[in-house]
């Protein structure tokens, strides 16, 4: 089993989403088969000096963040380390004996079948850990009261968990983002400068395109969320393409294997810029009908992160370096819109979040190590449809 330490990718992705930092390449390699903030001893003597000179009223900033990609989650267990998926083939049909039946003629009962089942094995995990110093004699001093004190407490333990849920959730888009550039490289394996406007495909779809083509239009990928010819156009096809998944089909994925994915286990993911356009323009109800009642519909905000404006050109990116074989390969695509794939295709699974905690006695401290293991996997058997536009 494989465990990759992510602290210092995980760091560098809650500064993108936190629109710190534009939109960049990550190293989704080590993270698909991310983040750490320190709170130093040093750190905490520091913030509690400026509560010395005590005031009349304190206000602890203690706000619940929930995270948005819970779907993805799927399991844990206790022992073992490897997750192993096992699938079988469509048998053939053969020909029925009993309607052509020939005098004198023997007829084999006893030949064996066997069956096409392969199996496939994840064995990546990710580990990753929040460190928390608590002094209580240091603290005390600057409170007045013992609810006071466990109110700051408090509060510095939800912001661990806030800083766990940022990253734990963004690690969780990260396994979808992977997803679409493997998606990608495999549909346009031919493309290496990241320029997609004239390619599509059944498993990418540049809806700019097959719309530009199929009416002689030259809209622009900058244009095309303010035009309503073409979002009715786009919903069409994001409708179309989740009624043909539910049948069975080679098509829809890269291991090209016969799948089918009913309404229960269909995840549509769509940029909210899109959604936002589609109500605007189609008059809410119109677009929203067949997708959102969805069980596992979901709209984002951004797929990598903000940017430093949270502009389209930054929302709509996603940019990483992908395992392809023994290699790797760079992949940047702009103008991303949306996904539809089977709950089968991606996950989160043996996630181990745990604590653990330190005394320190000469120095009266206590540290606290929140910890989290977890897997983060792509199966490309599994049918998945990536929509964007360029």
């Amino acid at each position: 089993m494989k465990i990759n330490q992510i602290y210092d990718i995980v760091n560098g992705i809650t500064k993108e989403i936190l629109g710190e930092e534009a939109v960049v390449a990550e190293n989704l390699e080590n993270l698909v088969d991310i983040g750490k903030e320190i709170f130093d001893n040093t750190s905490y003597d520091k913030y509690v000096k400026t509560l010395v000179d005590h005031v009349g009223r304190v206000i602890f900033v203690d706000r619940a963040y929930e995270g948005t990609a819970s779907e993805l989650y799927r399991d844990s267990w206790e022992y073992g380390a490897v997750m192993e998926k096992i699938t079988g083939d469509l048998p053939e049909a053969v020909e029925n004996e009993s309607w052509n039946l020939t005098d004198k003629a023997s007829y084999d009962p006893n030949v064996f079948n066997k069956p096409d089942v392969s199996a496939k094995f994840f064995d990546k995990r990710t580990t990753f850990e929040i460190d928390l110093s608590i002094a209580d004699k240091q603290a005390r001093s600057a409170f007045s009261s013992a609810n006071q004190m466990n109110s700051f407490l408090t509060m510095l333990t939800g912001n661990v968990d806030k800083s766990l849920t940022v990253k734990m959730d963004s690690l969780a888009e990260r396994t979808v983002n992977n997803f679409i550039l493997q998606t990608l490289d495999s549909e346009f394996p031919n493309v290496i400068d990241n320029d997609y406007s004239n390619s599509t495909g059944v498993k990418a779809v540049n809806l700019l395109k097959v719309y530009n083509t199929t009416f002689s239009k030259s809209l622009t990928a900058a244009a095309c969320l303010y035009d309503e010819d073409f979002l009715k156009f786009a919903s069409m096809i994001i409708r179309r393409t989740v009624i043909r998944m539910k049948k069975m089909s080679k098509l829809f994925n890269v291991g090209g294997k016969a799948r089918f994915t009913p309404s229960s286990l269909q995840h549509v993911i769509l940029h909210g810029d899109f959604t936002t356009a589609a109500d605007m323009y189609l008059q809410s109800g119109t677009f929203h009908k067949e997708l959102v009642e969805l069980p596992k519909f979901r709209e984002v905000a951004y797929w990598q992160g903000s940017g430093v404006d949270y502009g389209f050109d930054s929302t709509a990116n996603i940019s990483g370096i992908i395992e392809k074989g023994s290699t790797t390969k760079t992949i940047s695509l702009d103008g991303v819109i949306g996904v539809v794939f089977d709950h089968d295709a991606m996950g989160i699974t043996n996630l181990d979040r745990r604590v653990t905690s330190n005394y320190n006695p000469k120095a009266e401290f206590t540290n606290y190590f929140y910890k989290v293991d977890a897997g983060y996997f792509n199966d490309l058997n599994e049918s998945g449809v990536v929509f964007f536009v360029q």
